[in-house]
């Protein structure tokens, strides 16, 4: 039976365990579970191969990074070489399956991750201070915690006009909220027709009726003369004169100050909860616009930004194939399907609240789903690799979901869609050119104002502090 080797990765440098007397994977794995807590009998177990400690922090963070990856460093290649016995001599324990198949497939080395590696590698995690001459558990948590840092740092980084992580808080906030206001209006409108019943069957709007019951408060109090403010309210003067009426026969009950109070207290809150609704909206489309504008022209912005959510990040949602995002959000019923062996699998997730679904005969709704689906994956990879995201690419992608639609009702082909990229790559060139050029524009009168001065189209000299400095222009 040849060795195994294990290769832990810490934050210091790349170690390389052998482990002592192995035979079967199962016979040892049981030695090695009761002896992981106790150093001594860890030591019977392992001992220390070889050790390359990182040289600089910089070097650190770029191994860190690759291994994270499943990528193998040269550092690492050299590491292996140097220790590991080639030709079926020596077996290879690695924490991580990727990086597994990556030595494996550029080495030749036979690795595992499973077995008794698992238990291995978190012994060596534990004693791994001890466990290396000249590491102290003092400068080893040191390394950790500086690589921990950096490596966060690096993960971190990100462009504040195309962060995704917005879009996912606002449409989780957004969600949220509508499930709120609705609760919350069913009770004010529970609450409220103790008094005056009547007013939900003339105002059936939930904000409406919110605005109304602040206003109204005690019917008996509410005149003819408020009737022209109520109507400014409601923007109905049919409306607001059959509320009138309703409130001189109503047959609601008689109802405290106190009572009246806290409902209007309560409508407020709801009114406002409404109108932060509407303003979250207004900045979901605004982020929607600066980091997946096709995408949000294609379908919307509250479906793009639920298929952000849904997938985790724009860059996600570009990885995945168009069968992916054409269930995305049905997993539950897709697993229940393929559970139960069952034929009917879904056709359609978060897609489904698009308008194109609604358009769609029920004959073709699952064939311009998966039409969509395809649009919606070009667009998520259009927005997330493109170094100036526009919605150009987005209004093509919806004339042919439109054309599509077309087609699937009365037969006319559609353009190939080869022409439509190419058409939408001139008029995005044009665009940039335009954009280019205010920008220029802007540029050279930003240095006027500031009284900077190009010469030979090289070098840029400032009037003001020459003046000051010289006396006289140059």
């Amino acid at each position: 039976m040849p060795p195994l080797f294990v290769l832990f990765e810490h934050a210091a440098g790349y170690g390389l365990f052998k482990v002592k007397e192995f035979e079967e994977v199962g016979m040892l794995l049981p030695q090695v579970e009761s002896s992981v807590p106790d150093l001594k009998r860890f030591n019977q177990v392992v001992e220390i191969k070889a050790f390359n400690p990182f040289k600089t922090a910089a070097s650190a963070l770029e191994n860190i990074n690759n291994i994270s990856e499943g990528l193998m460093t040269e550092e690492l290649q050299l590491f292996l070489e140097k220790n590991v016995p080639k030709g079926g001599k020596g077996k290879l324990g690695v924490g991580d399956q990727k990086l597994a198949a990556t030595i494996s497939d550029s080495l030749g080395y036979n690795c595992t991750w499973t077995g008794v590696v698992p238990e291995i590698i978190r012994g060596i995690r534990l004693h791994f201070s001890k466990l290396v001459k000249g590491l102290s558990s003092k400068s080893s948590s040191v390394a950790q915690l500086g690589l921990g840092h950096s490596y966060s740092r690096a993960k971190v980084k990100f462009n504040v006009n195309r962060v995704d992580n917005m879009i996912i808080q606002s449409i989780a906030l957004l969600d949220q909220l509508e499930k709120d206001i609705n609760t919350f209006s069913m009770r004010i409108r529970e609450w409220y027709s103790y008094h005056f019943p009547e007013l939900f069957k003339i105002i059936p709007e939930n904000y409406l009726y919110a605005k109304c019951a602040a206003f109204i408060k005690n019917r008996k109090e509410f005149t003819e003369d408020k009737v022209d403010e109520l109507e400014q309210l409601v923007m109905d003067r049919g409306k607001a004169e059959a509320i009138y009426e309703a409130s001189k026969s109503s047959m609601g009950m008689e109802i405290a100050l106190v009572d009246l109070i806290n409902i209007e207290m309560f409508a407020k809150r709801v009114i406002s909860l409404t109108e932060y609704k509407t303003e979250l909206a207004v900045y979901l489309h605004s982020k929607m616009e600066a980091v997946a504008p096709s995408l949000a022209v294609l379908i919307g912005d509250l479906v793009g930004a639920r298929l952000i959510s849904q997938a985790g990040s724009l860059t996600n949602l570009a990885k995945f194939p168009a069968s992916t995002v054409q269930i995305l959000g049905a997993e539950k019923a897709l697993f229940r399907a393929l559970k139960k062996k069952s034929t009917s699998t879904p056709k359609y997730g978060l897609l489904f609240n698009s308008s194109y679904i609604a358009k769609a005969d029920a004959s073709n709704k699952g064939r311009i789903s998966r039409f969509l689906a395809n649009k919606c994956s070009l667009a998520s990879r259009i927005d997330c690799f493109s170094e100036y995201p526009s919605s150009i690419f987005g209004e093509k992608l919806r004339q042919q979901v439109d054309d599509r639609l077309k087609y699937l009702k009365t037969g006319e082909l559609p353009p190939k869609n080869v022409d439509v990229m190419k058409e939408a790559v001139v008029e995005f060139q044009t665009h940039m050119k335009k954009v280019n050029k205010k920008k220029k524009k802007k540029d050279k009168k930003r240095k006027s104002e500031n009284g900077d001065v190009t010469v030979d189209g090289n070098e840029t000299i400032n009037l003001d502090e020459t003046i000051q400095e010289n006396g006289e222009p140059p």
